[in-house]
């Protein structure tokens, strides 16, 4: 009777050892898929054991099947059973064996926390950290020099929408701008919203040089380490705050406002420009937002300033949507 045919009958604890001893035996043989095979089988029947799970996780790693191997080491470490840390080191090497170096970390770091691991297991585990660690940083500085060369070829090339895109990938690699990037804040090829996204970077990297900026024919001396996030600057909550008074019925309405603000003070950063003109400023985005939606605006009611306000409104949310797709 072949093996596939006991599958709806009872497995009786002839065959269950007959299968663990041949899926031993080819295991030890390297034959990897012939003792996958049984190994599935037994579990199909649920005559799976702590040795029938370690077996079938070496056939996956020995046959490259790494995803299936993580997805199975991570139902067996849910279960938090006795072997626990014995799936957890065959997770760790599998999660470094396909470069996955900061969920390894992760999940080390949270394991020494808890304080649980094992002694006999501290030291692998702190080996594969710093390991990881040290893979982490050499592939972030290969692709900090790859997407550093693309930028300046992306510069060189007027492409501003990529300019933006690999500066966004730079800021992800957790390293401060070079020195060497300052200049393009003073360059006045290089488009507003870029200019934006290296500034965040900047903040976000705790820089505290002087740094001259170049927006809309006005120009600033900028220190990294003195400036608010967009969403903190004063001048951004008193608007929001002003919208807030003058809630709209209509909810995609109001959303369409709170982006084009958001859109306006993005374009325009680290520059405060409302003054005392915070209302003025609402009105005019909310009249934008209406156009937009075409309900009726009369723009001969309304006063020169707000006019003002809704050409840069719109200007902003053109150069915003013209590098940022949403």
């Amino acid at each position: 009777m072949s093996y596939k045919e006991v599958d709806n009958v009872v497995l009786f604890p002839s065959v269950k050892k007959t299968l663990e001893d041949e899926s031993l035996r080819a295991l030890q043989e390297k034959r990897y898929e012939e003792a996958l095979d049984k190994l599935n089988h037994l579990i199909e029947y649920h005559a799976s054991s702590h040795e029938i799970y370690i077996g079938k996780l070496m056939c996956l790693m020995e046959l490259g099947d790494y995803k299936d191997a993580q997805e199975l080491c991570e139902d067996l470490i849910a279960n938090k059973d006795e072997h626990y840390y014995h799936y957890l080191h065959i997770y760790l090497t599998i999660l470094f064996q396909t470069s996955q170096y900061e969920i390894l970390m992760e999940q080390v770091g949270y394991e020494f926390e808890q304080n649980n691991v094992p002694e006999l297991l501290r030291e692998p585990f702190q080996q594969l950290y710093e390991m990881s660690q040290s893979m982490k940083i050499d592939i972030q500085k290969d692709s900090s020099s790859i997407y550093k060369d693309e930028l300046h070829q992306a510069i060189n090339q007027d492409q501003h929408k990529k300019q933006w895109q690999l500066l966004k990938k730079l800021s992800t690699l957790n390293i401060s701008p070079s020195s060497d990037m300052f200049p393009l804040l003073d360059n006045n090829q290089i488009h507003p919203v870029v200019k934006t996204c290296l500034v965040q970077w900047l903040v976000d990297s705790k820089v505290s040089e002087i740094i001259p900026i170049h927006k809309f024919d006005v120009s600033l001396d900028i220190i990294p380490t003195q400036l608010d996030k967009i969403e903190d600057l004063h001048e951004y909550q008193m608007a929001k705050k002003a919208l807030e008074m003058r809630m709209e019925n209509n909810p995609s309405l109001q959303q369409l406002i709170e982006q084009l603000i958001y859109r306006y003070f993005y374009v325009i950063y680290p520059f405060e420009t409302l003054s005392e003109q915070t209302d003025i400023f609402i009105s005019a985005a909310i009249n934008v937002a209406k156009r937009y939606f075409q309900i009726d605006v009369n723009m001969e009611e309304l006063s020169d300033d707000i006019q003002k306000w809704m050409d840069s409104i719109q200007m902003s949310d053109s150069l915003y949507l013209s590098i940022i797709e949403e």
